[in-house]
C-alpha cells in the first residue's frame, strides 16, 4: 500500500467532491426534480465480472416515493451526456413486472 500525503488526500477529496457537484447540477434538472427531492452521486469500487472497476451510483430520492439506485457503470470523470440521458431514460422507465 503507498503512502498517501494528508494533503495529497485532500485534493484528491476536494477533486471528488467538485466532480459529484457538477454531475448533481447536470443530472437533477434532467430528472426533474423539485425543491423536495434530493439526489447523491457517488463513485464506488464494483466488484461484478464485466464490471469496471469503478461506477458512479445515483440515488435519486423523491419526496413521497421509495429511494432509486441508478448505476452507470463509468467512473465519475468518464461520464458523458449521453449516460446522463441514459440514466434519465432509466429513471422514467415503468419498473419491471412484480418490482415494488
Amino acid at each position: 500500500m503507498a503512502f498517501v500525503s494528508l494533503k495529497a488526500w485532500r485534493a484528491r477529496s476536494a477533486e471528488r467532491a467538485a466532480l459529484a457537484a457538477r454531475l448533481k447540477g447536470e443530472i437533477a434538472p434532467a430528472l426533474g426534480l423539485g425543491p423536495d427531492d434530493a439526489l447523491s452521486v457517488n463513485e464506488i469500487a464494483c466488484a461484478d465480472p464485466g464490471c469496471p472497476d469503478m461506477e458512479t451510483v445515483v440515488l435519486v430520492m423523491r419526496a413521497g416515493r421509495p429511494t432509486r439506485a441508478l448505476r452507470i457503470r463509468k467512473a465519475m470523470e468518464a461520464v458523458e451526456a449521453a449516460d446522463i440521458a441514459a440514466l434519465v431514460a432509466d429513471e422514467r422507465a415503468p419498473p419491471p413486472p412484480g418490482a415494488a
